[in-house]
């Protein structure tokens, strides 16, 4: 039997890299011409690992690994997306209600059952999502899925996540079950508990290494986890050899800093960008900013749309990322049924991979805004797309959780879960989500002063 390591041999990554900088504005072709006259496939594999390369051809990838880092990306692009810390806007703070607690209780537990929902059919496209959901009166998606009465043949076909079939069908579910959309959360937790609330990069890399197994980080922060090991520093690991700067892995780690600062986006997505990128840069590290000034503003606010648009304005506003926000806000407004809406984003960022942060930006938008607070519309339209079904139902039913509360969580959702998790992030084994809240609580600073 081939060991088998997804994201990380350099001939599984030169397709990716090809399509990324592509993608960027850089001339790739000649690079391209020398990996198919060396015998290997430049179309990016969807599951992370193709076919073993020989040494030729895994030492060539290399020297093209590098050589695509070292291409002119399209200056027009780079202008319109900075990136760096001076980039993120001072903006007004948001008021704070006094029903603060329940909602971060709220948030915790909607991004655990959000994620638990998408869990099973990770990696399976729409398609073979709604052909189960139907076959077992689920369509459209509207609670966690189940294997019983589910045609041999259509399992078969669309086999469940093999991680999560044990632990996340309906009948199986006992907690919430391991997985790194709750895990970096822990590991943020355990940062700003322990940095005075203000982590830095080199933080953040310590932190991943002593408390994080290599195998439970993939695609951009198993790269950058790799240039570490390998000697590179935290501010550079992003970008060597890493294709997926534009991925959706940031995206995923930023919660909390918005749940420990209510009302100030600023302040979560300052934090977010520090954590972000030891990983990302551009699009990817601006999902990190996003979804953090989302969480901050999710606790405070009322309305879906209004977070998604408070959200968005530590983005910057040309980027493709504030693009791919815009286009699914749009969307949830425009489409005449929730299916047509999902057309509209399959048939506008349908080329991309499943794991990108361009794709799920715009699919986000479009659950959050399209299911008005409704928890299971909310969370089934961002799983039922078919693209990163539980890190975008994460996201999704954490900022429903925040914005309802615990009350926003149906008990359907909320009960198999019996308030604890399971991670292998030490000392979190079966931690209670309301302890969780309780110590993100312990970490909102007291305000002095009002920026306007």
């Amino acid at each position: 039997m081939t060991f088998r390591l997804t994201w990380a041999r350099p001939e599984d990554l030169v397709p990716h890299a090809l399509d990324a900088a592509a993608r960027d504005g850089a001339d790739v072709e000649a690079v391209r011409r020398r990996w198919i006259a060396a015998g290997r496939d430049d179309r990016p594999d969807r599951e992370g690992a193709g076919t073993p390369g020989t040494p030729d051809q895994r030492r060539l990838a290399r020297t093209l690994l590098d050589d695509l880092d070292a291409l002119p990306r399209d200056l027009a692009l780079l202008a319109a997306e900075p990136d760096g810390l001076d980039a993120i806007p001072d903006l007004p703070l948001l008021p704070v209600g006094d029903d603060l607690a329940d909602r971060v209780h709220g948030a915790w537990l909607g991004r655990a059952a959000g994620c638990l929902l998408g869990k099973p059919v990770e990696k399976l496209p729409r398609e073979g999502i709604a052909a189960i959901a139907e076959a077992t009166g689920n369509l459209p998606v509207r609670a966690y899925f189940t294997a019983v009465g589910l045609p041999d043949a259509i399992a078969e076909r669309w086999p469940w996540n093999r991680r999560s079939r044990p632990t996340s069908l309906a009948e199986r579910i006992d907690g919430m079950p391991e997985d790194d959309d709750l895990n970096f959360p822990l590991i943020v937790l355990h940062l700003l508990e322990q940095t005075d609330g203000d982590p830095t990069t080199d933080d953040v890399a310590t932190r991943w290494l002593n408390e994080l197994p290599g195998g439970r980080v993939f695609t951009a922060e198993r790269i950058a986890y790799r240039n570490l090991l390998d000697g590179g520093e935290p501010d550079e690991a992003a970008v060597v050899g890493n294709p997926f700067t534009d991925w959706i892995g940031a995206q995923i780690r930023t919660d909390v800093y918005g749940w420990a600062r209510p009302g100030d986006r600023t302040a979560a997505a300052r934090l977010a960008w520090a954590d972000a990128r030891l990983s990302h840069r551009r699009n990817g590290l601006f999902g990190a900013l996003f979804a953090a000034a989302c969480a901050s503003a999710a606790v405070v606010l009322d309305d879906p749309r209004a977070v998604l648009e408070a959200g968005l304005e530590v983005v910057p506003p040309e980027s493709r990322y504030a693009a791919a926000v815009r286009f699914g806000l749009a969307t949830a407004e425009a489409a005449g049924s929730d299916d047509a809406g999902l057309d509209a984003l399959h048939e506008r960022y349908g080329d991309l991979h499943w794991v990108h942060v361009l794709n799920n930006a715009a699919l986000l938008a479009f659950a959050v805004a399209r299911g008005d607070g409704d928890f299971a519309r909310t969370t089934g339209l961002a799983v039922e797309c078919g693209w990163d079904t539980d890190s975008v139902g994460a996201t999704a039913g954490a900022i429903v959780g925040a914005l309802g509360g615990l009350g926003a969580v149906p008990p359907s959702f909320a009960d198999p879960i019996h308030d604890r998790l399971a991670t292998s992030v030490p000392g979190e084994d079966g931690a209670r989500l309301s302890a969780l809240a309780d110590r993100t609580l312990a970490l909102v600073p007291q305000r002095s002063a009002s920026r306007g």
